[in-house]
């Protein structure tokens, strides 16, 4: 990756994630600043040896590519505050959840380069899943950029339509909760089975992180996975069994058009040229 330059606006953890995994994939620290207002969290970041500062404006200056790594209700006034900043040959790369790729346009008051990252969790750990969309002004080399930023910490998608990112949302983006839900059912099923808690947890977790290997380094499809390890009367199907009879799978779908139906929901409050609180109040009323 070029060493122009990275300007990371907010350095939470998933901002710290970022620069970390960046600088351990060869980029420099003198090509990356990390802005935000709490000293604490300039600290932690600065730990990395990169520049700080708590000037957004100082921070974008001469970056060729700006991290929104904001909390999402403060994206609308950290690129307002910017819109005089920032020039046309700078890409946005949002990875605040939720908010339009349209609304940081207009918010920026110029026909930027935007791209919105729908990253997980995961990626604290280098294990990370992201899908990125990008507007209409992303150039192929920013668009380079953006993928190399997301690599650093994991694997990357790209999407055709915006729309996508809420089914991201409710597959990848939501996803590690659900693994956990299933891992936190196990463990305590164990233990009601006779397991000390200990034991639980780590038979569950262990089981858990071989499946995923097994099921992404195999060429075989989950399916077929699940149908090699159930034997016919065993107690792998009389488990799978209970799961069909309760309509398992029916659950997990439903649960995830809530989730993508909630992604689409907050695009619209955090979208929106009023307020998000304005915008319920009226729905109400």
């Amino acid at each position: 990756m070029s060493q122009d330059r990275i300007a990371f606006i907010g350095a939470g953890n998933m901002a710290t994630s970022l620069i970390g995994g960046l600088l351990a994939t060869g980029r420099t620290p003198d090509s990356i600043t990390a802005a935000d207002p709490d000293p604490a969290q300039l600290t932690r970041v600065g730990e990395l040896g990169i520049m700080t500062t708590q000037d957004n404006a100082k921070a974008v200056a001469d970056a060729a590519v700006v991290v929104l790594a904001v909390k999402p209700q403060v994206v609308r006034t950290v690129v307002a505050d910017l819109a005089d900043r920032l020039n046309a040959a700078q890409l946005l790369l949002s990875i605040a959840a939720g908010v339009p790729v349209g609304a940081i346009t207009r918010w920026a008051g110029a026909p930027l380069g935007v791209v919105r990252c729908m990253p997980n969790t995961p990626a604290l750990f280098g294990a990370g899943m992201a899908a990125m969309f990008a507007n209409e002004y992303v150039t192929p080399q920013q668009r380079a950029y953006a993928t190399g930023i997301a690599e650093a910490v994991g694997d990357v998608v790209w999407v055709d339509t915006e729309a996508e990112i809420d089914a991201v949302t409710a597959v990848s983006g939501s996803g590690p909760a659900y693994f956990f839900y299933l891992m936190e059912a196990m463990i305590a099923a164990g233990i009601d089975l006779g397991l000390d808690p200990e034991t639980a947890r780590r038979l569950t977790l262990q089981t858990a992180r071989g499946a995923a290997l097994m099921a992404i380094q195999s060429d075989a499809t989950p399916a077929q996975l699940r149908r090699n390890v159930t034997s016919p009367g065993g107690t792998t199907e009389a488990a799978l069994n209970i799961f069909e009879s309760n309509g398992l799978a029916a659950t997990i779908r439903d649960a995830l058009v809530a989730a993508a139906r909630r992604s689409q929901e907050l695009a619209v409050e955090l979208g929106s040229p009023q307020p998000a609180a304005t915008t319920r109040r009226k729905k109400m009323e």
